[in-house]
């Protein structure tokens, strides 16, 4: 049962009103994390904004979902990754093999293997890389820019994973358990 309340959009009045209202002309549905979010405007709307930015940015949208495949997995984050792999698989056309492999960190390119190896040791290190660390996703052929995306998109997810476990929001995609486990 969730912990906190996902706001009925048909209802909602103010910013949260107008956030949905764009959700909704997007995707069609406002989705129960973002329902939740809501709660805050502010909150909801700094996810929008930053999710929209490194959606645009160099390292594409497969890559983008795949990273939050590998952050949902190694946060335990049944949410997270049942929705990411509905929007692989359904909005981004990524096969489900490639999906499963990324939550464990792995791919079958080189350089997209070292960003979800990299976005895993960001996870299990807090933030705490090694220069090694650093090297080796240089190594792939990452550039500084798209390591500073890798980053933003893993601070993302850690953002969402983290909502979803202290809200327990209902998983309102196919449910995809996590493989890992928190202690």
């Amino acid at each position: 049962m969730a912990r906190l309340t996902a706001l009925n959009p048909d209802t909602t009045t103010g910013k949260s009103k107008e956030l949905f209202n764009t959700i909704q002309g997007k995707l069609g549905v406002v989705p129960n994390m973002m329902r939740t979010m809501g709660n805050s405007p502010a909150l909801l709307n700094g996810y929008l904004q930053l999710s929209g930015a490194l959606g645009g940015g160099t390292l594409g949208a497969k890559t983008g979902e795949l990273i939050a495949l590998a952050v949902g997995e190694s946060n335990s984050c049944d949410y997270c990754l049942s929705a990411h792999t509905f929007i692989g698989a359904n909005l981004i056309k990524v096969d489900e093999a490639t999906l499963t492999a990324a939550r464990e960190g792995r791919a079958a390119d080189a350089k997209t293997q070292a960003i979800l190896q990299f976005a895993k040791k960001l996870v299990n290190k807090r933030g705490h890389v090694s220069n090694e660390d650093l090297e080796e996703v240089k190594a792939a052929g990452l550039t500084e820019g798209e390591i500073g995306e890798v980053i933003g998109h893993v601070g993302l997810n850690i953002l969402t994973n983290y909502f979803n476990h202290t809200a327990e929001t209902e998983i309102d995609f196919p449910v995809v358990a996590a493989h890992a486990t928190i202690a």
